[in-house]
């Protein structure tokens, strides 16, 4: 038996054989061809491209059906790239200077253009490799004929291990037959992680070298939550994950039930929760599983997916949108919390995308501080949006008070201005900051004095706090929210935000972990926003724990002197409160 970590971005449990991907990696020979041949490769090549536009359009309209027009727009950079007059105009050059054939004038280019991703010190720019080796395998195979499709030979159910997947295979992954998707490449961020996220697939990139240590036929397991594969897992170890799986979907039956029950402990202390989302149509799988409202909706994907910068009014729409779907329910809106290695495809941001920390560097307030049109802009459409609905707006990464005052300024002015065009707008919509960096933290007191709310990010919490990065697999398991700096942190930014009267709320991923919930409710916490397939299982843990117990585990695990004494002490807890239910789970963040 062996176990990998990896990166997880797509949660859930998969059991099921491997099948190992090749990469299609296909050399096209140069051959050179007479010069009245030049006019037919042209034509062919004209051809190819026009039956890859063709496919690449129908392959959007039927992501939109699956998964909404947000992410379909993935396949818009497709479009574009096969539209491009420079990169067509390579095509053509090469087959009329050097009188090569369509395929491989198609080939060569498309691998130095790829070879000049890889090289980029953008790790958006990297990521955005598969899209070109995508459009590569897409124009070949109506130049030479269709190539071996493994995917769609599967006759059962099977995990896929890949180095990567183009977006056009995720998008087309037929969920009853792939369980779940290990890849050596891929970050967070990358295509493969957003879709697979969407479409509900178990799934863990950056695992380096998942295809050399797997074999097609394997029984392997994959935990998309935690971001761990087991391969040829032994028979304990299989009980275990089958027990997990049979555990979720067990959930999943009970939604009904659940859903309606309210997310109150026993003695009848209410705990808000909420949910956190990328997209409006998760909404509705939000409050299917009993979210009471969004507490964090990512705003990103407006960027990651657009070839162009999202308009005011595409984002007003998007906005528009979600607050509908919540019919009354409220929505925080958290600005752009992107860097400038993600923005650097926008021309007018002005950033330098060659930063060699990202994390530490140009993102999130910052970006935006310093890119005032496309900060603006987007402040505008949410103003415009809010009279439709309860809606906040949270800053992210704020990590001195003059930030917060110079976005506070920026909102005021945007404000102005819509009120001199006659613009309509919230003119008293709550105001907050995530707390994610520990200076922030540390100063909870004074903060608390110039917002109206704050949302605890434990992602990065941790990842400052501890010094560690969380999308790096190698150190991953230094990563923890367990750590006594974080719970200790946690704790004081609640208990000033109390003794102020601000509404307090978490919307990491602890949020989600069964382990820190009562932990959670202990340090005092009584709102949470989290991932919408946590919700039942979360407020089942809420429904089964009163306050004092909540308060005893809290002041305990606040004695121990490492993440791995508080881990262990919160699993043997919640094992003991809910006994026969979450016996052996570990945690994952």
């Amino acid at each position: 038996m062996l176990t990998k970590k990896g990166i997880p971005v797509s949660p859930g449990v998969a059991i099921a054989p491997a099948m190992v991907l090749d990469g299609e990696d296909q050399p096209i020979p140069r051959r050179t061809v007479a010069p009245n041949q030049v006019p037919k490769e042209l034509a062919r090549l004209d051809d190819a491209l026009k039956a890859s536009t063709a496919e690449v359009l129908e392959l959007k309209d039927k992501t939109t059906a699956r998964v909404g027009p947000e992410l379909a727009a993935i396949f818009g950079f497709h479009v574009g790239m096969l539209a491009d007059k420079t990169l067509v105009g390579e095509f053509r050059g090469a087959i009329e200077n050097q009188r090569v054939t369509a395929e491989f004038a198609v080939y060569s280019v498309l691998k130095a253009m790829g070879k000049k991703f890889l090289q980029a010190d953008s790790r958006y720019m990297r990521e955005r490799v598969t899209d070109v080796w995508d459009l590569e395998r897409r124009i070949l195979r109506h130049l030479i004929g269709k190539t071996r499709d493994e995917l769609g030979q599967l006759e059962t159910s099977a995990v896929i291990i890949a180095h990567d997947l183009t977006p056009s295979q995720t998008a087309s992954l037929d969920r009853s037959k792939i369980k779940g998707i290990a890849t050596d490449a891929g970050g967070m961020t990358s295509h493969t992680a957003i879709l697979a996220h969407a479409l509900g697939i178990p799934a863990i990139v950056g695992l380096e070298d998942i295809t050399r240590k797997v074999n097609t036929g394997d029984m392997v397991v994959i935990d998309g939550k935690r971001g761990i594969i087991t391969i040829d897992p032994d028979a304990e170890q299989l009980m275990m994950s089958r027990k997990q799986a049979d555990r979720m979907v067990a959930f999943e039956d009970k939604l009904g039930e659940i859903r309606d029950l309210p997310p109150e402990t026993k003695d009848g202390t209410d705990i808000n929760l909420q949910a956190n989302i990328e997209f409006p149509n998760e909404i509705e799988q939000a409050l299917n599983n009993g979210a009471k409202g969004i507490g964090l909706y990512r705003t990103e994907f407006l960027y990651l997916a657009a070839t162009t910068e999202p308009t005011e009014e595409e984002q007003y729409q998007t906005y528009l949108e979600a607050i509908n779907n919540l019919k009354g329910l409220p929505l925080t809106v958290r600005t752009l919390d992107l860097g400038a290695d993600k923005m650097d495809k926008f021309h007018n941001t002005g950033t330098d995308a060659s930063e060699r920390n990202p994390f530490l560097g140009c993102r999130s307030i910052r970006l935006c501080l310093q890119n005032l049109p496309l900060f603006k802009v987007q402040l505008r459409a949410i103003l415009r949006a809010s009279t439709a609905g309860p809606v906040r707006i949270m800053f992210p990464l704020i990590s001195n008070i003059m930030e917060l005052r110079q976005s506070r300024m920026i909102l005021g002015d945007v404000m102005e201005d819509l009120e001199e065009q006659g613009i309509p707008y919230r003119e008293n919509i709550p105001v907050g900051i995530m707390v994610e960096v520990p200076s922030v933290a540390i100063q909870a007191k004074t903060f608390c004095q110039e917002v109206d709310f704050m949302s605890i990010g434990t992602n990065d919490l941790i990842q400052y706090t501890v010094a560690v990065d969380r999308g790096n697999e190698r150190i991953a398991s230094l990563y923890s929210g367990a750590h006594p700096a974080v719970i200790l942190l946690i704790r004081d930014v609640i208990r000033a935000a109390d003794k102020a009267s601000v509404d307090i709320s978490l919307c990491g991923e602890m949020a989600s972990v069964p382990e820190y919930t009562m932990l959670l409710i202990g340090l005092g916490l009584r709102s949470m926003s989290i991932t919408p397939p946590a919700l039942p299982e979360i407020k089942q843990i809420i429904r089964a724990v009163s306050i004092d117990q909540c308060r005893r585990v809290a002041r305990k695990a606040a004695t121990f002197d490492s993440d791995r004494e508080v881990a262990n002490y919160l699993r043997d807890q919640l094992g003991k409160a809910m006994p026969g239910v979450f016996d052996g789970r570990s945690i994952g963040y």
